[in-house]
């Protein structure tokens, strides 16, 4: 999930008023008790003005993209004591510092101690910054990277998580693959004894907040697009969106002889067989990009060029013939032929609200309508499909690897508190206030022995704009439900970076799944922490993450507050302190 972070957290100026449901709203069964919230008496979010003004009650400063590049965040950072010019050295010779015994005892220590019990605690990964790899299939800025994963395994990370973009390495022509950066990024990410994730990235890189490169489809599958615009998500408006080959053409012979199907079964399989010595070792887990972002989902809120923004209800993303073509025989199936030649077209636009639209609107709104739950039930379900074409051949290219599978869903929040629901509807999830939409995702996912990996863990309901309805702490526990009835392991993403101890504490009460009652020996399988950059070794961002790791790794029987192991976690700090300053030194333009 990619979106404004000066959106989604609220500002600390202003009056003070209670959290509410809209007049007439009443409270679903998932929704938490309301507090408290501060807002702004000159901001409405409503308005079309910008509102990059606002002050995320953070401890740190939120990462800003930029054409320079994700490695190029933040370049203010301390200026370091005269006593860490070994890490200056270090980073000129490109060769791991020495440690001596005491120090390296002290290290494995705190790797190692607070894992009683392998399958207690919460495995913390790091994902790594989206171009890792460069457009010359190299790794990029080698000595970082490489002091970068020194630091997180000394903090006791499990591993990272990669992007491994198809239009980096099938670029250039239909089964012409180019593993170059990958090679050797795996090679360092096993010398330095981490697991990965690797994302099998079929879609485009930039056009979502946090993507700051730019990396497009494949050469030839732009040209076919070119082509045929219809092989892209198209709106009621005729808007292309070029992120994500469409799933109306999933089967269809469309990508120079093969449909895109095939060509994300034949990337999976190079991938196994190039790294077939790495996989159920190193590389435990294959999350397989399904949409935009990677998620299994419709780019219904595109922030490039600005189509949408934060908190809109996105639009609906039907309208390219074969998508149309699926619509007209479900609605012949169905023997109302009239519903079969359009979507909804009095859903408003990308940037309404539920209520400024007939077809969202909580009385009388289209979506409760004969019509609403067979376009919706249509919508959703060829989205699962999808999600059910692609797990079905990556079970079927990684069987007997040793490595999970894994989806990734968004945490789409916004206006969750509405009866409709319409951000979530726009997105493909048929889930309104009388309707489960994510158990349906979740049985499809079971079906695989999958994994369920989910978004927006880190936010907590008073952090969001009361008048938009969200409620991401009520999502996660709908979703942590779902997957306990589905019986589908749950792992965690943050959706934006966050490097306090309140979004950790968060992040450590949503692991937990401590949802029901009944949850007594259950846990997340895993958390991914988004994302490695200069930020993140900071010396007070570092220790804060140094006891967060720790904390997760000793799981939901620990009776340890997190402050207590932040003050445990001092003495590691200084002790790894030369070769975090070297990552951090590295990292800076």
């Amino acid at each position: 999930m990619a979106m404004n972070l000066g959106h989604q957290i609220g500002t600390l100026s202003g009056k003070q008023i209670p959290t509410e449901f809209a007049a007439g709203e009443q409270p679903s069964s998932t929704t938490a008790s309301p507090s408290a919230v501060w807002k702004s008496p000159a901001g409405n979010l409503r308005s079309n003005s910008p509102q990059e003004n606002a002050s995320p009650p953070m401890l740190t400063p939120p990462l800003t993209p930029n054409s320079a590049g994700e490695w190029s965040y933040l370049i203010n950072l301390p200026m370091l004591r005269p006593d860490l010019s070994v890490a200056c050295q270090a980073f000129a010779t490109s060769s791991p510092l020495e440690m001596t015994e005491e120090e390296v005892a002290g290290t494995a220590e705190w790797t190692d101690g607070g894992r009683k019990d392998e399958k207690k605690g919460v495995s913390v990964f790091v994902m790594m910054p989206l171009d890792s790899v460069t457009n010359g299939n190299t790794v990029n800025r080698k000595k970082a990277m490489n002091a970068s994963l020194h630091a997180l395994k000394s903090a006791g990370v499990e591993g990272i998580m990669i992007d491994v973009w198809w239009g980096l390495v099938e670029r250039e022509a239909p089964g012409a693959y180019n593993w170059g950066g990958y090679t050797e990024l795996l090679d360092m990410a096993k010398k330095h004894g981490l697991k990965v994730q690797a994302v099998m990235s079929f879609h485009q890189c930039g056009g979502n907040v946090g993507d700051s490169c730019t990396i497009p489809l494949p050469k030839w599958v732009r040209e076919e697009m070119e082509k045929d615009s219809d092989l892209a998500y198209t709106d009621q408006w005729g808007r292309r969106n070029y992120e994500y080959v469409s799933l109306g053409c999933d089967s269809l012979l469309v990508l120079k002889g093969r449909s895109p199907v095939q060509c994300y079964a034949d990337f999976m399989r190079a991938f196994k067989d190039n790294f077939k010595h790495l996989l159920g070792d190193t590389i435990v887990e294959i999350q397989v990009g399904m949409g935009p972002a990677g998620e299994l989902r419709y780019p219904s809120y595109p922030e490039e060029n600005g189509i949408w923004k934060f908190p809109g209800i996105g639009a609906f993303q039907c309208y390219d013939k074969y998508m149309l073509s699926s619509l007209k025989a479900a609605a012949e199936a169905a023997g109302k032929p009239e519903w079969g030649s359009t979507g909804p077209t009095d859903a408003g636009h990308y940037n309404s609200w539920p209520e400024d639209t007939p077809f969202f609107k909580k009385d009388g709104g289209g979506w409760n309508s004969q019509y609403g739950e067979f376009f919706l039930s249509w919508y959703s379900q060829i989205l699962i499909e999808h999600g059910e074409r692609i797990l079905s051949s990556a079970s079927s290219v990684f069987e007997a690897t040793g490595v999970k599978i894994s989806v990734k869903v968004a945490g789409i929040h916004w206006h969750y508190g509405s009866r409709s629901h319409a951000a979530e509807l726009t997105a493909g999830y048929y889930n309104t206030r009388f309707r489960d939409g994510y158990l349906p995702v979740a049985q499809m996912v079971a079906r695989y022995g999958a994994v369920f990996n989910f978004t927006c863990i880190e936010m907590r309901d008073h952090e969001q704009p009361q008048d938009a309805l969200c409620a991401p702490e009520n999502l996660v526990r709908q979703v942590g439900l779902a997957t306990k009835e589905a019986q589908v392991p749950l792992a965690g993403e943050n959706a934006l970076p966050r490097y306090d101890e309140s979004a950790h504490e968060q992040i450590l009460k949503a692991s937990s799944l401590n949802i029901d009652g009944s949850s007594n020996d259950r846990e997340m399988c895993a958390f991914t922490y988004l994302r490695m950059n200069p930020s993140l070794f900071q010396p007070d961002n570092w220790r804060r993450f140094v006891a967060f790791v720790k904390k997760m790794n000793e799981g939901k029987d620990s009776r340890r507050c997190l402050e207590q192991v932040e003050r445990e976690a001092e003495h590691f700090v200084n002790v790894t302190e030369p070769f975090v300053q070297e990552a951090a030194l590295a990292l800076m333009p």
